[in-house]
C-alpha cells in the first residue's frame, strides 16, 4: 500500500506546484532583476537608508522588500509592476526627506525627537514613562556602556535611533547612585538600620539617611530604598 501511495504521488506538483520545470529558470531570472533592482534602490536612497534606520525609513524598507518578494516566484506578478513600486517609495522618501530637512516639525513627526532619561544620576521620570523601557531592559543598555550605578552618569539619552548614548561624571565627581547590576533591587528597604547613602528605587534619587523610617522620595513620593554605592568606573 505504501509503495502504491509512494509511486502515485506527484513529486513535480510538490516541488513546482501547478508550474513546469522551466519556471525555475524564470526564477532565477527574476530573482537576479529584483536583487539588481534593490541594490540600485538602496542606493539611490544613500548610506543613511542602510545604516541607521528610524522608523520610516524602515517602512522604506520593509516596503522595498515587499515588492520585491512577490515578482521573484509569483509567475502572475510582473516585474515591471514591482519596478513601478520601487520607483514610487524613491520618490516618495526623496520628497520626505526633503521636507524633513526643510522642516523641524515634519522631522519631529516621522523620526522622533531625543530624549533624556537620567539627568545628573536621576530618572527623568516623565520622560522615562514615555518610551516602552522596562527598567532590567534600561539597566541591561547601561550596564552594556560600562555603568554599575547611576552615580556615575551626568546625562543619559535615548536617540532617534533608539541607542542610548550616556555621558559620564568625571572620577573626582563621581557620586553615590542607584545600583543597576543584576539583582540589586530585589530587597528594598522601608526602614534604614545602618547610617548611609541610599536611593530610591524607582527614580534613583540618593540621600544620606540614618537609623529609622526610610520615608517618602522627595522627588517622585515613593518609598522603597535600596543601600547606594559610589564605586568608581572601570574603563
Amino acid at each position: 500500500m505504501y509503495l502504491t501511495i509512494f509511486l502515485n504521488f506527484s513529486w513535480k506538483e510538490f516541488f513546482l506546484g501547478g508550474e513546469e520545470w522551466i519556471f525555475l529558470f524564470e526564477i532565477v531570472l527574476r530573482t537576479l532583476i529584483m536583487f539588481l533592482t534593490i541594490i540600485i534602490s538602496l542606493r539611490v536612497l544613500g548610506k543613511r537608508g542602510v545604516k541607521q534606520l528610524s522608523v520610516f525609513e524602515l517602512v522604506v524598507i520593509i516596503g522595498l522588500g515587499s515588492a520585491a518578494g512577490d515578482p521573484m516566484f509569483y509567475k502572475d506578478v510582473g516585474i515591471m509592476s514591482s519596478i513601478i513600486v520601487f520607483v514610487v517609495i524613491i520618490l516618495f522618501y526623496s520628497l520626505l526627506t526633503y521636507l524633513i530637512g526643510r522642516f523641524k516639525k515634519i522631522e519631529n513627526l516621522l523620526e522622533g525627537k531625543a530624549i533624556c532619561l537620567i539627568q545628573d544620576g536621576v530618572f527623568s521620570i516623565d520622560n522615562f514613562k514615555k518610551e516602552n523601557l522596562g527598567s532590567d531592559e534600561f539597566f541591561s543598555e547601561l550596564r552594556l556602556k560600562g555603568v554599575s550605578h547611576l552615580g556615575q552618569v551626568e546625562m543619559a539619552i535615548e536617540e532617534t535611533s533608539g541607542d542610548i548614548s550616556v555621558f559620564f561624571f568625571d572620577e573626582e565627581s563621581i557620586r553615590y547612585g542607584l545600583p543597576v547590576m543584576p539583582n540589586s533591587l530585589d530587597h528594598p528597604l522601608r526602614h534604614i538600620e545602618k547610617e548611609s547613602h541610599y536611593s530610591c528605587t524607582f527614580c534613583g534619587y540618593t540621600e544620606g539617611k540614618t537609623a529609622g523610617e526610610a520615608g517618602k522620595c522627595k522627588n517622585c513620593g515613593k518609598q522603597n530604598w535600596v543601600v547606594a554605592v559610589n564605586k568608581k568606573r572601570i574603563t
